[in-house]
């Protein structure tokens, strides 16, 4: 009968760690449902008493740095600054209209001064806005509308209970009209409108009492089609609007530099010049001007000030000089302001395509989802749409078909082809019981899966998520390009009138000269670059390890990786494939070996570690029949302890056995025999005997030997982590070409090993299990989890490898040297763009060389800057190839 149980739980800071200890109680035998509420400081779940035990949990939990009971500083701690103290929520949004670096700092400022909110990061190359904040009601509808009220209109990312989709099938208004109705009359839709002029419908739900299947279902029953719109196609819509501005603004501003020269019309040419540069100015040319207001209504200056400075100037004077207002020797111009705007249009929409592909890793990987499945309902096969499937269903799957969701293998047997996870070309064997992932090709085989996660829970969004996640984060190397960003624009402005009075007086050039020179000042000047730099080459950078199932966490992983100097490796399941064998059985006198094993399966039954599955796997394969214990506790990463009418069982390493003063020199040899052979060793002792001892043996992987010695090629120094005998370690290290060995160490004493090399100077990087050593991975500066890429979301590590492969560790720690230099690249042709263009722009070289920049050119050189950036940060996708 399976119990509800609860146990308290402290040590827990954020929602991270409520994962580790969510994932840490699930992979307990016997253990489901499991709620964990970090305010309240408890675990609730159930409980199978066949299973582990409440002892052997608590055991884990304190292992892992969560204990049972509360520390002094726990006790000490008021209510109120509990409550303070605790995690705060993180929300993300989607970011419109930003022009420029500045308009992302603008915003950062913005949200930064809003009550409740911890900190405000902007992404300007991705338009998202990342926002750590209290938990208190309302909190996103506020930052909402600080983002309207700014000028720079947003949306919430992974909003729970606001859906948008599209429809197809609609004839006329008739057609939204009566789904309208119908969705609004549901009772668990709050609000639902449906636009016939773009077939879509956006709704708002209660998520408790309706999902989103359930919705698209109700539309695709009225006759009509549903699908979840991605945000992907708001970003074509503003790429194709932005196309055509271009198309318009050259279509006025070609013929003004035309007739500059033919002059066709005669003296009128002048007034059509006019009027042709009038409409571009207040058409192509109003979106510098509102980005000015919004910038200057918050009290900054981006790029949009310096344009609209620019070509404002030029129009003004040429309109001013038409009507002679400025004498009968004032110069009109007005081709300065019309390709001005046409040159910086066609930058933009350059540098928005260049982003695009930069970005274009994440969507290729959402489109590889299924759209259709085939579901069976009592027994009939029925095609549905794949957004419809909810845990519980059971698809048929034939060869040569994406399998539509998670699930587990029913019936059937097939090769599965999982490259887009985990970067492995080679299709694996899965059987009945295998678990499977959505956006997977089924090769061969026909499977029937039931399905177990569908939506956001997939294995696939899960890894969306993660590389969203890191492209939205800001590299600490981008914090110098921010300050630069702030002062920026009052620089190039001051530049530019020192220019301006320069030139007109000492310079003794004449008016028209100068102006123009200034005019090139404003607009050659670009904070853009400086705001892609970074940002960009982290697209490129994650996506790219994407493709190889190489997952960064965060955008500062990327660059901290490059500086990696000694790295700590766990050997079990890491260096070896954490499959053991039983190789041999040594019994004490008078002890069987079928009853030795007979018992230690009795007692490992309720163990999750691999030593324990390997010697049930072997009693069951012999035959044996063996009753799981039920009163079993865990001691210190030494073994198991259970109570039996016998006496106490003690099954474990020699350490266990001899604090409990077992005498074991009887066996003494035959265990050094196999230690010698690299086996692992399990002591059996039951009422004060020893009862035998068990080898084990556990193969290292094929390309543990090729990997380290990558990783010593790259100039780092390799350290193996094991509880195992120094003897079977060092046999390990020496036949890898491990530098040091750190043996016999616990579970709980790993996070001291990262602390110890830390402690002698070192940048430390840990490699392991991403649930198991969660407390020494995230205590390293770069933890490198070898994911099963079942569950990424419970992964500690700021580095996830999905497909377990070890030479993943130095593609991943290669990658993320490549993508530092290439940001350090951008960063310097972002630097010295400004630095050579602006004294070029002035007109620094022109007395000594004759040479100097036309405004409109300087336009272009400056909408130039950006995609040059951006380019720079494409051209890292050539270590694709290399890795």
């Amino acid at each position: 009968m399976i119990n509800q149980q609860s146990l308290p739980v402290y040590g827990m800071k954020c929602q991270k760690c409520v994962a580790r200890v969510t994932a840490l109680l699930e992979e307990q035998a016997g253990v489901c449902a499991v709620k964990v509420l970090l305010e309240e400081k408890v675990a609730h779940f159930q409980l199978d008493p066949t299973g582990v035990s409440l002892a052997c949990l608590t055991a884990k939990l304190e292992e892992a740095g969560f204990p049972t009971t509360p520390s002094d500083a726990d006790a000490k701690l008021p209510e109120t600054l509990k409550k303070l103290s605790s995690a705060p929520e993180t929300s993300r949004f989607t970011i419109r209209k930003m022009s420029c670096a500045n308009c992302a700092v603008a915003v950062e400022k913005a949200i930064s001064a809003l009550p409740g909110v911890i900190r405000a990061r902007v992404n300007f190359a991705v338009e998202t806005l990342v926002v750590e904040h209290d938990s208190a009601a309302g909190r996103n509808s506020q930052i909402l509308q600080a983002l309207e009220s700014a000028g720079y209109p947003g949306s919430l990312l992974d909003q729970p209970g606001k859906l948008r989709f599209s429809i197809t099938g609609m004839s006329c208004a008739n057609c939204a009209a009566k789904i309208e109705k119908t969705l609004n009359a549901h009772a668990g839709i709050d609000f639902a409108v449906v636009n016939f002029a773009v077939n879509s419908a956006e709704v708002d739900y209660d998520p408790a009492s309706l999902s989103e299947a359930e919705i698209l279902a109700m539309v695709e029953g009225l006759g009509y089609r549903a699908a979840l719109r991605e945000d992907s196609d708001q970003q074509l819509i503003e790429a194709r609007h932005a196309l055509y501005w271009v198309i318009f603004a050259g279509f006025l501003s070609v013929p003004i530099m035309l007739f500059m020269y033919l002059r066709p019309f005669g003296e009128a040419t002048t007034l059509v010049n006019a009027l042709l540069a009038s409409v571009l100015q207040f058409s192509a040319g109003l979106t510098f001007y509102r980005g000015a207001y919004k910038s200057l209504r918050n009290r900054s200056a981006n790029m949009d000030v310096l344009v609209a400075l620019g070509i404002s100037a030029a129009y003004g004077y040429s309109l001013l000089a038409l009507f002679g207002l400025l004498g009968e020797h004032a110069v009109v111009f007005f081709e300065t302001s019309a390709m001005l705007i046409f040159f910086i249009r066609f930058g933009k929409w350059l540098e928005s395509r260049a982003k695009g592909r930069a970005g274009a890793a994440l969507k290729q990987l959402l489109k590889l989802q299924a759209d259709r499945a085939i579901i069976v309902v009592d027994g009939k096969e029925e095609k549905v749409a794949a957004s419809r499937l909810k845990p519980g269903d059971l698809v048929v799957v034939r060869p040569g078909e994406k399998i539509p969701a998670d699930g587990q293998i029913e019936s059937g047997i097939s090769a599965v082809d999982e490259s887009m996870i985990s970067g492995e070309a080679v299709p694996l064997t899965k059987q009945t019981g295998d678990k499977v992932t959505g956006a997977t090709l089924n090769s061969s085989g026909r499977i029937m899966v039931r399905v177990t996660q569908v939506g956001s829970d997939t294995v696939l969004a899960q890894i969306v998520r993660l590389v969203e996640e890191a492209q939205g984060d800001k590299a600490p190397i981008q914090k110098l390009a921010d300050s630069v960003s702030n002062v920026f624009v009052p620089i190039v402005i001051s530049i530019s009138l020192l220019t301006f009075l320069l030139w007109y007086g000492p310079g003794g050039k004449d008016f028209f000269f100068a102006f123009r020179m200034a005019i090139a000042v404003l607009v050659i000047a670009c904070p853009c670059a400086l705001g892609l730099a970074t940002p960009t080459a982290i697209m490129v950078g994650s996506a790219i390890g994407l493709e190889r199932g190489i997952l960064f966490k965060k955008a500062s992983v990327l660059e901290h990786i490059s500086r990696l100097q000694v790295l700590l490796l766990d050997k079990t399941g890491t260096l070896t494939t954490g499959v053991f064998e039983v190789t041999r059985l040594i019994p004490a006198a008078g002890i069987e070996e079928s009853r030795l094993l007979q018992l230690c399966a009795s007692i490992e039954a309720g163990s999750n570690h691999p030593l324990a599955r390997s010697l049930v796997v072997a009693a069951r394969e012999r035959g044996i029949d063996f009753e799981p214990l039920e009163q079993i506790a865990e001691i210190g990463g030494l073994g198991l302890c259970a109570g039996t009418p016998e006496g106490e069982l003690l099954c474990g390493n020699a350490l266990l056995l001899e604090n409990r003063q077992i005498d074991l020199s009887a066996l003494a040899a035959e265990a050094e025999g196999l230690a010698e052979k690299g086996c692992s060793l399990i002591y059996l002792g039951l009422n004060g005997r020893l009862l035998g001892i068990v080898g084990l043996s556990d193969r290292i992987k094929e390309n543990a030997s090729e990997a380290l010695s990558r990783l010593r090629a790259l100039g780092l120094e390799t350290v193996l982590v094991t509880g195992d005998r120094r003897l079977v370690a060092q046999q390990v290290a020496s036949e890898l070409g491990i530098d040091h060995v750190e043996a016999e160490v616990r579970p709980e004493q790993k996070l001291a090993m990262v602390e110890k090399y830390q402690k002698q100077g070192a940048f430390v990087g840990m490699v392991g299990d991403g649930i198991n050593d969660a407390p020494a991975l995230a205590k390293a500066d770069i933890g490198i989890a070898i994911g099963s890429g079942t569950d990424v979301a419970k992964e500690t590590g700021d580095l996830i490898l999905v497909g377990g492969d070890l030479l993943d560790i130095e593609r991943g720690i290669r990658l993320g040297r490549r993508t530092l230099t290439k940001i350090k690249q951008n960063l310097f042709w972002a630097f010295f763009y400004n630095i050579l263009g602006i004294p070029l722009a002035a007109g620094l070289f022109y007395p000594w060389f004759g040479v100097y920049l036309e405004p409109e050119f300087a336009g272009l050189a400056m909408a130039f800057s950006s995609v040059s950036v951006v380019s720079n940060s494409l051209l890292l996708r050539r270590i694709r190839k290399q890795l």
